[in-house]
């Protein structure tokens, strides 16, 4: 068992008393959990950009914390006002990250309040922005259990489960997307055996993925992110799940790079292959994967981090994609808060949206 169990921390709140967005800096750990308590807004676009926030679902939430603590501070007499000077805010932190739709899902959710409330004085604007922001984490929690409690009918006690990169509690509010099932299913006693994959460069399946499911008591083992064929192969994995950071309309799924290796080799050998994520997740104003903004991350977090010393020559160049798709094609099913989504993903999300649209009616 982890000497800390890093299950017992809160991702991502709110301190409201003290105006600070509360988070883990991931990029501490496992060796270190540091909690950082953040006031000013370019210490939370910071957060986000350097990942010590990351997940789809948690940047969302952070992104909605930081957008309220802003508002919270704005000084206006006149709703024209505050509004500009809101959106200055909201333009700010979604400038911090490109790819995970979640982030400006969130910073336009926290926007439509501000719309639609005109004929608000500002103190009334700030206690809805703060109401709208505690429901997106409330919301998070719940969507979590529900991908949790849909993933677990596609395996069995006892199967070997590969993930890759880290789309768990560290990810988002609670449970996480792609891990939900595997930490639902511990709660109620049932024994995975789970394969993580290293994930370069940022190694967020080692650092955490790892290191959340042990202080959970999962049977863990970390591979090489070039092993993951011979496990496959040597029988050890029934299903894969993933997470994912955008999918689009046909199915294809973005997730961190590597992804689509890892569902490509699990075609071959026939493995069910699951992207776990939101319905805010799914952008379906984008018709497919190639359409998706893949972000470039800096060449050092290749050729530096984590040694000691440089492990390339100098001047050598670096191509360092954060993120890469899995074609729909190879996608097994996407799981969402709303059901399981299975090929033609073109009319099957769209019946998710439905189900999801039917469901906030009631």
């Amino acid at each position: 068992m982890a000497e800390i169990n890093i299950m017992s921390y809160e991702t991502v709140a709110l301190d409201d008393e003290r105006s600070a967005l509360v988070i883990i800096d991931q990029t501490k750990l496992p060796s270190e959990v540091e909690i950082l308590h953040l006031t000013e807004q370019k210490d939370i676009w910071e957060a986000i950009y350097l990942l010590k926030v990351r997940g789809a679902p948690a940047i969302g939430v952070a992104a909605a914390f930081g957008v309220y603590l802003a508002a919270k501070q704005i000084q206006a007499e006149s709703y024209a006002d505050f509004y500009t000077k809101f959106k200055v805010a909201k333009d700010y932190l979604d400038s911090s990250r490109p790819t995970a739709v979640n982030l400006s899902w969130a910073l336009n959710r926290m926007e439509q309040v501000v719309l639609s409330a005109q004929d608000k004085t500002v103190p009334a604007l700030k206690a809805l922005l703060h109401k709208e922001c505690v429901a997106i984490k409330d919301e998070d929690v719940w969507m979590c259990r529900q991908i949790g409690e849909y993933g677990l009918t596609v395996v069995n006690d006892g199967d070997g489960i590969l993930t890759h990169c880290n789309a768990g509690q560290l990810a988002t509010s609670k449970y996480g997307t792609a891990l939900a099932p595997i930490h639902l299913g511990r709660e109620r006693g049932m024994n995975f055996k789970v394969y993580t994959d290293e994930t370069r460069p940022l190694l967020q399946g080692a650092r955490l993925s790892a290191f959340e499911l042990f202080a959970d008591g999962v049977d863990t083992t970390v591979i090489c992110d070039n092993m993951a064929s011979q496990v496959m192969k040597n029988g050890w994995v029934q299903a894969v799940f993933v997470g994912c950071d955008r999918v689009a309309a046909n199915g294809d799924a973005c997730n961190k790079i590597g992804t689509s290796g890892v569902a490509i080799l699990a075609k071959y050998y026939g493995i069910p292959f699951y992207v776990c994520g939101p319905t805010s997740t799914i952008d379906m104003s984008i018709e497919k994967g190639e359409d998706i903004t893949i972000e470039q991350r800096p060449a050092e977090e290749v050729t530096e981090m984590w040694y000691e010393k440089r492990m390339a020559p100098e001047g050598v160049k670096v191509y360092n994609p954060a993120f890469d798709f899995a074609d729909h094609e190879l996608i097994t099913g996407i799981i969402t808060e709303y059901g399981i989504a299975r090929p033609p993903y073109t009319q099957s999300l769209k019946e998710i949206f439905q189900k999801k649209q039917e469901a906030q009616k009631k």
